[in-house]
């Protein structure tokens, strides 16, 4: 698939940025050891010049990994060195482009753990990644209930204390109508019920496009679903095993969870109104540190907002756009987010392969309507009665 990467190439391209945007710019006379790395290993920066073909990227069986990682520890050296002798004029300059760089590299660490998903899930032997923890999460969850919220006036986006991305700012003031919010995400069994309905084959639910799709695609069900003697069974990176009814429904595209939000009545939150949801609640859950990799059940007693963050990003109905006042910053830095506020629509809180420490309230991630295979995942929303 175009969008999974191998394994080495998350590791050369990560590395590739740091030589790129801090040692080419302020190390003077750089000469890069290995000059075609910088055709192999940018992504999607035009302004630094050409790229390789993103779909061929899993026929480079050059370099190795053992190449990839001399690569990166070359570069490390000398990142090390330019750091460790700059002036502090000098180094102020760097800070800023080296930070990018390592929450750029969180980025792709979550993108290491859903692309060796896939890429096991191609496997008919179903390997396992790491074997299941047995007794640390709930059997059932609690029933869905809606929280509701009046209408106010908020300050949306980030307040500019520690790093955000510049597609989180300016921050801003903005109006949203009263509404409420689902208690918990949407589990396996609550989309069973949409699946059993004929939830795919009924167009009423589906926007246009997504209607498309599904009958393009085939769509019966979540990615790495199978149904076997009338029961379904998902691929997880603990291996193939039977879907959990109590766990949140994951690998679900935007298509399938507006379909969804139609069918139960509801609909999915703006991106406004999941972070005026989330202004107050504590950062917490099931994130990549729990070494778990599948998103868990919420707990039994749950009664306020639960796994705002963590187990499943979340879709929302916003599209991907920027906030009033936003200008991309010049030059191929500038290409990091702003290039892509096109056709996409914003997730919000993290997921099972997030880090803890990348996430934050006003963190949007976006992808394309048809994605499925990061953890994403479905809250729904109404409007009051």
């Amino acid at each position: 698939m175009p969008d999974v990467s191998p394994t080495k190439w998350h590791l050369a391209h990560t590395t590739w940025f740091f030589e790129t945007f801090i040692l080419k710019k302020f190390v003077a006379g750089y000469r890069p050891e290995v000059p075609q790395y910088a055709y192999l290993f940018n992504s999607y920066y035009n302004a630094a010049g050409d790229m390789h073909r993103r779909d061929l990227r899993g026929l480079i069986s050059r370099p190795t990994v053992k190449e990839a990682q001399r690569y990166r520890s070359s570069i490390d050296s000398h990142i090390d060195d330019l750091l460790s002798n700059a002036a502090e004029k000098l180094f102020d300059e760097i800070e800023p482009i080296l930070i990018l760089g390592i929450h750029h590299e969180q980025q792709h660490q979550e993108l290491l753990v859903t692309d060796i998903k896939h890429v096991f899930a191609q496997n008919p032997l179903y390997p396992v990644f790491r074997e299941q923890k047995i007794g640390i999460v709930p059997t059932q969850t609690t029933p869905m209930h809606f929280l509701d919220f009046e209408e106010k006036t908020v300050e949306i986006g980030h307040d500019g204390r520690g790093f955000a991305y510049d597609n989180e700012s300016p921050r801003h003031r903005a109006l949203i109508p009263a509404f409420s919010m689902a208690s918990r995400p949407v589990t396996n069994g609550e989309y069973i019920a949409f699946i059993e309905d004929n939830g795919y084959a009924r167009a009423e639910f589906w926007l246009s496009l997504g209607w498309l799709t599904v009958n393009e695609q085939h769509w019966q069900s979540p990615l790495y679903w199978t149904k076997r003697d009338g029961r379904w069974w998902n691929f997880t990176l603990s291996g193939f095993r039977p879907v959990d009814e109590n766990e949140p429904v994951t690998h679900v595209s935007y298509f399938e969870a507006d379909a969804f939000a139609n069918w139960t009545g509801a609909r999915l939150p703006t991106e406004f109104e999941w972070e005026r949801a989330a202004a107050k609640i504590d950062i917490e859950g099931n994130f990549v540190e729990s070494e778990i990799f599948h998103p868990c059940p919420a707990p039994v007693s749950a009664d306020d907002l639960h796994q705002m963050f963590g187990d499943v990003w979340e879709w929302t109905r916003s599209a991907y756009s920027p906030y009033p006042g936003y200008r991309a910053v010049p030059g191929a830095l500038g290409e990091y987010n702003g290039k892509f506020m096109c056709n996409q629509y914003v997730l919000r809180g993290g997921s099972c392969a997030t880090s803890q420490s990348h996430i934050r309230r006003t963190y949007r991630n976006f992808f394309q309507p048809e994605k499925r295979w990061q953890f994403t995942g479905i809250r729904l929303a109404r409007d009051p009665k």
